[in-house]
């Protein structure tokens, strides 16, 4: 029942509070921690394909092994002056997992740069969310990148830590944060991290199959719920097109958000000035607009609080039936 607690609170509080600029976030120190790891690793290790592999190897198994033992301590420390200092500090901590709200408000700033008719802000905060290069893009090409990128991220940044807090607590989400981190971080198919973070990017990988997969079909849902999306194509899309990625887990949430939204997503793309050819997702049934960055967020939002209901749900079950 605490751990539920904590993850009802965490939950709450990221929707109010979101991710202020303002507040150092513990995210940055696994970001520093990797950083630091990867400098090191790489002084002491063959500047070889297995060199490389081995030292990222081992940060792959460093880093998220500290970002659970750090708040596991502190949680225990806590709970040795007092249960409710333990719940307290459990719910912070969950809140700053999530980046529900952080999502919500990092995209729409892209979307009222476009409004105000102002590409080069658009393609600024734009590239402050997502990989690819953003100096080329157009208003489409921009509204395409921001939706994908909510719809991606509804996944590894909402649904997986809930996921795994709702398992183990804020220590557990902790972990996952740190193995999505490295991801972000180091888990690229180029010349720098082809073989140093290819550990870590496939650990990614494992940590998110399931909680994709439960992403996905809770969209389908959440796009059932509210009005005007189209979950019949959801669905369909789903099934036809959740493998055109080249992560097995990126291309869940987006096929759906592609469906349910009847655009298409995804296509080729600029990375480090390198065309990457990548297939599409969805049918150009309608031609995107900057309405479709508002759209993908209420999907968000609503996949998100589902995912709190269900999973809170078979928290209390076992909680229930195991006390």
């Amino acid at each position: 029942m605490e751990i539920l607690l904590m993850a009802v609170l965490g939950f709450g509080l990221d929707l109010i509070l979101g991710d202020p600029h303002w507040l150092y976030h513990p995210v940055r120190l696994i970001g520093l921690g990797i950083s630091g790891g990867e400098k090191l690793l790489r002084k002491i290790f063959p500047k070889t394909p297995k060199g490389e592999l081995a030292a990222g190897a081992v940060l792959a198994v460093c880093i998220p092994l500290l970002s659970f033992a750090v708040p596991f301590l502190l949680l225990w420390l806590a709970g040795l002056v007092h249960p409710w200092l333990r719940i307290a500090l459990g719910a912070i901590f969950c809140y700053q997992i999530l980046a529900t709200k952080s999502l919500r408000d990092e995209s729409m700033r892209v979307s009222k740069e476009l409004d105000k008719g102002d590409l080069q802000g658009a393609r600024k905060y734009l590239s402050w969310i997502v990989g690819r290069d953003t100096e080329r893009l157009e208003e489409p090409g921009i509204v395409k990148a921001a939706v994908e990128t909510v719809a991606e991220n509804a996944s590894d940044g909402v649904i997986a830590p809930l996921f795994y807090m709702m398992i183990g607590g804020p220590a557990l989400g902790f972990l996952y944060k740190g193995v999505n981190t490295l991801d972000s971080m180091v888990g690229y198919k180029n010349d720098k991290y082809l073989y140093f973070g290819r550990v870590s990017a496939k650990v990614d990988d494992v940590f998110n199959f399931i909680p994709a997969i439960l992403s996905a079909w809770l969209m389908i849902a959440a796009s059932a719920i509210l009005p005007g999306f189209d979950a019949k194509n959801a669905a369909r899309i789903y099934k036809r097109d959740h493998k055109n990625h080249a992560s097995p887990n990126s291309a869940r949430t987006e096929s759906v958000c592609a469906g349910a939204l009847r655009v298409q997503l995804a296509g080729d793309a600029y990375y480090f000035g390198k065309l990457v050819k990548k297939p599409t997702i969805g049918d150009d049934l309608r031609p995107i607009e900057r309405a479709d960055v508002r759209r993908a967020n209420r999907l968000m939002y609503m996949t998100a609080v589902l995912a709190l209901v269900v999973f809170g749900a078979v928290r209390l079950g076992v909680c229930l039936l195991v006390f």
